[in-house]
Parts: structure tokens; sequence; C-alpha cells
């Protein structure tokens, strides 16, 4: 098997993303297809991040097209979104300017964040941690850039399918996370990692998902120590 270092796997990452980025939105797994849908993420999201009030300052960590981000926004939080696909992320500006949100994106590497100790109150992140080469060093990063006593709310999954994803056959092996997790896996993931007070819920409901899940999916927070 040939290995690759991180910045190489972070390459093909990024290409896989950019070339993806005009057709993401197009499936009721990634985007908001109906009011339904979107009241459904409204609630989760305004279970595991506040209603608003106040506002928190929120990282959306590999934010794609904005999806979670925008929905964060709509919520009434200070929201910034960080991505290493540029492709995704003029989409993502895009749909901000067509609904007037204030959401700031910017390229970045989610194991290595641009941004001071502790600049934010939560981090949130959707479906990412199965393509990161070091999730350990982007763990720690997030509890950088959050203040003692904010969150970090994962939305994640377990698939485990039978082949590699189409773009990822040669670096999956290379992903220390990839497939995903069981939520008590992953629980045990950021327990090991400093987190307190880590928490998940299934996240089944067909609505969510504009059909029924073929796998786990669920969301997963803990709390970064005081």
């Amino acid at each position: 098997m040939t290995t690759r270092d991180d910045e190489a796997v972070k390459e093909r990452v990024q290409q896989y993303w950019d070339d993806r980025s005009e057709s993401y939105d197009g499936d009721s797994h990634h985007a908001i297809h109906g009011d339904e849908q979107r009241d459904a993420w409204l609630s989760i999201l305004r279970d595991w991040t506040g209603d608003g009030e106040p506002p928190r300052r929120v990282l959306d960590v590999g934010c794609g097209t904005g999806v979670i981000s925008l929905l964060l926004a709509e919520l009434g939080h200070d929201v910034t979104g960080v991505d290493l696909s540029t492709d995704m992320l003029e989409r993502a500006r895009a749909k901000a300017r067509d609904r007037g949100r204030s959401v700031e994106f910017r390229n970045g590497d989610a194991e290595s964040i641009s941004a001071p100790e502790d600049a934010y109150d939560l981090v949130t992140a959707r479906h990412l941690v199965w393509t990161l080469p070091n999730p350990s060093a982007a763990l720690r990063e997030w509890q950088r850039v959050v203040r003692p006593g904010g969150r970090i709310v994962l939305i994640e999954g377990h698939w485990d399918f039978d082949e590699a994803f189409d773009g990822y056959q040669e670096i999956h092996d290379e992903l220390p996370l990839y497939d995903g997790r069981p939520p008590r896996e992953l629980v045990d993931v950021l327990e090991k990692h400093g987190l307190e007070r880590v928490e998940h819920e299934p996240l089944m409901e067909s609505v969510l998902w504009g059909e029924e899940p073929n796998y786990e999916q669920y969301v997963v927070a803990g709390d970064v120590p005081e």
C-alpha cells in the first residue's frame, strides 16, 4: 500500500469535494429540500446549539455549501464556516447572499484553524471526521478555539459500506475514522480527547434526510473543560 503524507491526502480530499460541488445540494441527504425538512433540522440544531438568545459564536468546520452554517445563522448565531474546498465555499457564499444571511465563509483546514484561542462558543461539523487524516489533531484544534465551557457538536454516522466511495479508493486506508463510527465509539473518542458530559442522540427520522436513512445517523456533543 502506498503511504501518502497528510497534505497529499488532503489534496485528494479537496479535489473530491471540488468535483462534488455542483451536484452536492441536489441530494436531500445533504441539502434542504422543503419547509418540513428545514424545520426538522432547525429543531435539532436549536436543541443542541441554543436558540440564538443570546447569539453564540459558532465555527462550522467542513461547512461545504453552507447547509448547517445557514441554518445556524437563521437561529440567530454568529457563524463562520470553514472548508478546504473553494468550489463548495463559492456556492455557500452565493446561498448566503441569496438568503440575506451574514455568514463569513473562508478557506481553511479543519486540523489547523486560523483563529486565536477561545474565539468561539461552539464548533459544529457534519459528516466531517471520516475525511480527516488526523482527527486527533482536529479535535485538539477545535478545543483550542472554543472557550472553556463551550461545546463541540458533531452530526455523524456509521456506514461501513462494502466498497470505498468513488474518489476515496486510494486514500481511505489513511483516514482513521473512514466509514464513520457507531455513536458509542465516537463518544469514547471525544472523552479520550478530554471533552466532558459527552452525549448523543439518534437522527433516524426520514424527514431529516428526505428518505429513510440506510445507515446509522446521530448527533454527539461534549463540553470543553472549564
